[in-house]
């Protein structure tokens, strides 16, 4: 092909949903988006879910302006230079953490940690560190290095995953983040066995996907723990078996635990982001051989505190970062297993909304009246 007859992308201005302030509603604004750099694509976001993490991050980040959202799935509007992998017209799926497939950590095997590619949390572009969004020549920040919450955004090539055309974009955009996170943790970085005892603290999309990852394990117990006991009809359905609201409880909620489990469970997870229950699910679980792994991202106080002497008696702690799955090279095992309807997505979609009612998806949210709300872009 000649030089000539390549197409070179332009800047693009359409609509995305800017944040510009702690806790401030987002306001839908014209932003323009460059071109895909070297390695770099430039999505049309199809539809796009909000996780707690954006809550978090929204709720308490300092830089601003920023456009929020990393659960998404879209199609490859144009490519930058050098990139192979994929062309126009590609479905994919966006990742929050990448894999750059060279680095110490991706060719280790042990590890999701890509050094190249890894969390973005400075609001820019891991190539050049610039912002890819502006307004009237201002720059607008980033997300995890994605924001899906505008019409188009540009990734890193090893920033999204190729998935099939058949696959529903408006569903499997839930394995970018929660659905996956939950399912490896369960899976991957705990390994449940069969028979085993599983208490989950947290009742959201991550902890319901441990429940699911449990259940498909074999777990012949799988508690739940939430303060929202409406959530224990939905929670049934991926697979909890008990349920335990710590308001109800006349003693510490680890104390009735131990109890209903003759010591403790076999495995406890932490799905709520408070390092206070890092502490209470640890107690929770046995002595000897009791593992508990820890998802969620803290709003507060991160440092956990912990007595050693639940470390002396055998227990483990363990962190998971998107359920310990490496982006670009496992992620296709779990679209391929919703496509054979051996794991649940739909479930989870309690709301569908189109774009320009974003902030009432927050609202949704921060009230605990959804557990995804799928953000519909305009075709």
């Amino acid at each position: 092909m000649s030089s000539s007859s390549i197409k070179t992308p332009n800047v693009i201005t359409c609509r995305a949903a800017v944040g510009y302030g702690a806790g401030e509603a987002l306001v839908i604004e014209e932003v323009e988006v460059s071109p895909p750099q070297p390695m770099e694509i430039r999505i049309k976001v199809v539809s796009t879910s909000l996780c707690r993490s954006d809550i978090t991050a929204w709720s308490q980040a300092p830089i601003f302006p920023r456009i929020f959202g990393h659960e998404a799935s879209g199609i490859v509007e144009s490519v930058g230079e050098g990139v192979t992998e994929f062309e126009e017209g590609d479905h994919v799926l966006t990742l929050f953490t990448g894999e750059c497939m060279t680095c110490r950590h991706c060719t280790s095997g042990k590890s999701n940690m890509c050094q190249v590619l890894g969390l973005e949390r400075k609001g820019v572009m891991h190539s050049d560190q610039k912002t890819r969004f502006s307004i009237k020549g201002k720059p607008i920040y980033h997300y995890c290095a994605v924001s899906s919450f505008s019409e188009y955004t540009v990734v890193h090539s090893g920033c999204a995953l190729k998935v099939s055309s058949l696959a529903p974009l408006d569903k499997i955009c839930l394995l970018s983040c929660g659905v996956s996170a939950g399912l490896g943790a369960a899976w991957k970085v705990a390994n449940i066995t069969e028979g085993s005892t599983v208490v989950i603290f947290g009742l959201g999309t991550v902890g319901l996907s441990v429940a699911q990852g449990a259940k498909q394990r074999g777990a012949s117990r799988i508690i739940g723990v939430d303060i929202n006991s409406e959530k224990m009809e939905k929670a049934k359905a991926f697979g909890i078996t008990e349920f335990v609201n710590p308001h109800d409880c006349n003693e510490p909620v680890q104390q009735v635990i131990k109890q209903m489990t003759d010591g403790g469970a076999d495995y406890s997870f932490e799905c709520v982001g408070d390092t206070g229950m890092v502490t209470t699910a640890l107690q929770s679980c046995c002595d000897g051989w009791g593992l508990t792994v820890t998802l969620g991202v803290p709003k507060v106080n991160p440092e956990i505190s912990s007595h050693y002497g639940l470390f002396l008696s055998g227990r483990t702690l363990r962190g998971s970062l998107f359920g310990g799955w490496r982006p670009k090279s496992d992620l296709h095992s779990l679209v391929d297993m919703y496509m054979r309807k051996e794991i649940q997505i739909d479930e989870f979609i309690t709301h569908n909304l189109p774009f320009e009612d974003i902030n009432k998806a927050f609202d949704l949210m921060m009230e605990g009246k959804c557990l995804r709300c799928v953000i519909h872009m305009p075709k």
